[in-house]
């Protein structure tokens, strides 16, 4: 394996990177529980986003660039944080009156607004989990609320209190004056209403691990930390699980910056060694504004995967993490055309050139092939000119262009159709807007008419086509020849952006392409 983990490291492959930090961590062996534990948080207060996954993802990333440079064992955990408590209604679930009415409580003590669950925390893990299972993340998912009822974070509850104005003097330099009046690492859960406190509390007995704290109503009460009673405030509530769990590898994004160095003095504090970690960048949403999972702005993991496949949500995953990026339904399809291009080259480089594909890093080096004769963005323009939501009719264009060509033969290819057909009905459609051709264009056009005409009507070689698409516009004398093919675009298929029109003419068929430039100089388009 050695000749193996020179080539991954030389890679530069940010998963590499940080499995480097692993692998120089535990120079001297396998820890004592066994294993090295990946950790990634979720936070059940809203419906699970793509930014929720993409952590996943890219821990995933990471696990499996470790277990191609160590033989060392691995697990990933997917940590919901369940028992925090629903502090506001998110905008984008039903009944919020139903949410409204259980403010302040552990979100599995929240009633589900979709009737689905026994409470909303229920509900939004079933969601997440059903979407890593669907994807086929080997992971063990942990609630929050099991593992403070179970007595699995007991030890660390306890070691806390032990460690108590150690822990309390980290965090409360952070905060404002009144808010350090109230402030206590743990929040119990109110005997009386169920409610997650937030209240001053006080150390009884700091071995036995008693505190004694008191309800709105002014009732003082005495309980344990242990068996669920309680829960930490959220970085005192990252360093237990931390140290509870013993947690070797943790990403964040970059707005938890300082909670992660804050939480790693508290685990330094506990006796232990804070998790190695990558900081990433935020998702933005079509207006630059961070993605909230209580706002629902973004996309849904559903509404990606309405659209396309689950690879080339990983490829826009994998790709710059240190990069603050736009995640709207508009880079979709972009990011399928460049996940079958890395997937083509995958399987004719060399190893040392694999580490470096994103392929490899999306598959865990198992990458599948894909032959794929058209593009996406092909498709796309293919289903707006035919007009068709019937993909016989898209094939009867595929088949000719490459010949023999079958839904049977080119699967990927028949599901992607699928997918195109969806996202034109639902985004391209609705924006298109067609324009006449100015006195410049028309004669343009008219030059391409009678360039495609002398063409065979069965050309299909797209630089052939391209070339006279060219020469059309220099005919035209264009200066900037970017203008002719922006003119291509509004005035044949109604965007501002579109195709290399070799490839589209070569699909389309020279025929209807005529055809197609004789309705949009009569005003066909541009008049409906």
């Amino acid at each position: 394996m050695t000749g193996n983990i020179d080539l991954a490291l030389a890679s530069k492959a940010w998963p590499f990177q940080e499995a480097e930090k692993l692998v120089k961590r535990f120079k001297d062996g396998v820890p004592e529980k066994g294993y090295i534990l990946f950790e990634t948080g979720y936070g059940p207060s809203g419906l699970p986003h793509l930014g929720t996954f993409g952590e996943v993802a890219r821990t995933t990333m990471v696990m499996r660039a470790f277990q191609e440079i160590s033989d060392m064992p691995t697990k990933l955990i997917c940590f919901s944080d369940d028992m925090d408590g629903l502090r506001k209604v998110p905008t984008n679930v039903p009944n919020q009156e139903l949410l409204a009415e259980a403010l302040g409580k552990p979100l599995t003590q929240v009633p589900d607004p979709f009737g689905t669950h026994n409470s909303f925390g229920e509900h939004n893990n079933a969601r997440l989990q059903a979407f890593l299972d669907q994807y086929g993340f080997e992971y063990e998912f942990l609630s929050s609320t099991d593992c403070y009822k179970s007595g699995r974070f007991d030890d660390t509850l306890i070691k806390i209190c032990q460690r108590y104005e150690k822990v309390i003097n980290v965090i409360l330099p952070t905060l404002g004056e009144e808010r350090r009046q109230t402030y206590s690492p743990f929040l119990p859960l109110c005997p009386e209403t169920g409610e997650v406190l937030q209240v001053p509390v006080e150390i009884v007995d700091a071995e036995k691990g008693i505190i004694a704290f008191e309800s709105a109503s002014g009732t003082r009460y005495e309980r344990s930390v242990t068996g669920g009673n309680v829960k930490c405030q959220w970085k005192v509530d990252w360093a237990m699980r931390w140290d509870a769990l013993d947690v070797d590898y943790e990403m964040a994004g970059k707005d938890l910056d300082e909670s992660v160095k804050l939480s790693s003095i508290i685990r330094r504090i506990l006796g232990g060694k804070p998790p190695e970690a990558l900081s990433y960048e935020m998702f933005l949403d079509q207006q630059g504004q961070k993605i909230s999972k209580s706002k629902g702005n973004g996309i849904s993991i559903e509404e990606w995967l309405a659209y396309a496949a689950p690879e080339s949500l990983s490829l826009y995953m994998f790709q710059a993490p240190r990069k603050a990026k736009r995640l709207y339904f508009d880079v979709i399809p972009k990011a399928v055309d460049e996940y079958y291009t890395f997937v083509d080259k995958f399987h004719g480089q060399e190893l040392a050139d694999q580490y470096k594909n994103p392929a490899w890093h999306i598959h865990g080096g198992d990458v599948p092939k894909a032959e794929l004769p058209v593009s996406f963005a092909l498709l796309l323009n293919l289903v707006a000119v035919a007009n068709t939501e019937d993909k016989e009719t898209l094939w009867g264009f595929v088949a000719r262009y490459v010949e023999g060509a079958t839904a049977e033969k080119f699967p990927t290819l028949d599901k992607l159709m699928g997918y195109a057909i969806r996202y034109y009905e639902d985004f391209v459609k609705p924006a298109k807007s067609f324009r006449m051709p100015t006195e410049q264009e028309v004669k343009a056009f008219e030059s391409l008419k009678a360039r495609l005409a002398d063409l065979d009507a069965g050309e299909h070689d797209p630089e052939v086509i391209m070339t006279e698409v060219f020469s059309a516009g220099k005919d035209a004398e264009f200066e900037n020849l970017r203008e002719w093919f922006k003119a291509c675009y509004e005035v044949l298929i109604g965007q501002s952006q579109g195709p290399r029109m070799g490839g589209f003419i070569a699909l389309y068929g020279i025929d209807e392409t005529i055809a197609l430039i004789d309705e949009a100089l009569a005003g066909k388009f541009a008049s409906a």
